[in-house]
């Protein structure tokens, strides 16, 4: 009959192997999940444009004063135009917190990395910061943000009245 220690010692070693085969099948699951996000991101942006896409064919084109002649783009959520709008309220809640974190950079502007993270989503994606700098886009698009400089999106300057709007200073 075999010692209590030996029987022990088997016993051990025989858990010790499974925790390393679990171990072993939990990576194998790990990078198979990694894989299958990055597939759903970029199937979600797929859709995501196809759906811009397919509401620009049927909107009318836009002609307002002072812009240029262009189809409206109708992502899933409704972003309206901003001289149609009477506050950020009316937009959805990822485009307010947008608005949001935009107002708190600033001069500085919001870039789409940080955008990413604004929305909770992983920064270090690169879909994920894509999919933010779309969504940056469409609120320049629609007269919510500017981008002065490239990449970098802020709030529009506040509306001077009308006999000083080409100077800086308000002066005719």
């Amino acid at each position: 009959m075999p010692s209590m220690r030996a029987v022990l010692e088997s016993r051990r070693k025989a858990a010790a192997v499974r925790v390393e085969e679990l171990e072993a099948e939990l990576e194998r699951v790990r990078s198979a999940l990694a894989e299958a996000e990055e597939v759903l991101r970029h199937r979600v942006i797929g859709l995501e444009q196809y759906l811009e896409a397919l509401a620009e064919e049927d909107a009318p084109a836009v002609v307002a004063e002072g812009m240029s002649q262009r189809k409206p783009v109708g992502p899933r959520r409704a972003v309206p135009h901003r001289q149609d709008a009477a506050g950020d309220e009316v937009l959805p809640v990822d485009y307010q917190a947008l608005m949001a974190a935009a107002l708190e950079a600033g001069a500085d502007g919001l870039g789409a990395r940080r955008a990413a993270v604004v929305l909770g989503w992983d920064s270090a994606s690169a879909s994920r910061v894509e999919g933010a700098r779309a969504r940056l886009k469409r609120l320049v698009e629609r007269g919510w943000l500017v981008e002065e400089k490239p990449g970098r999106f802020t709030l529009p300057a506040p509306e001077q009245d009308t006999a000083g709007a080409g100077r800086p200073d308000g002066g005719s």
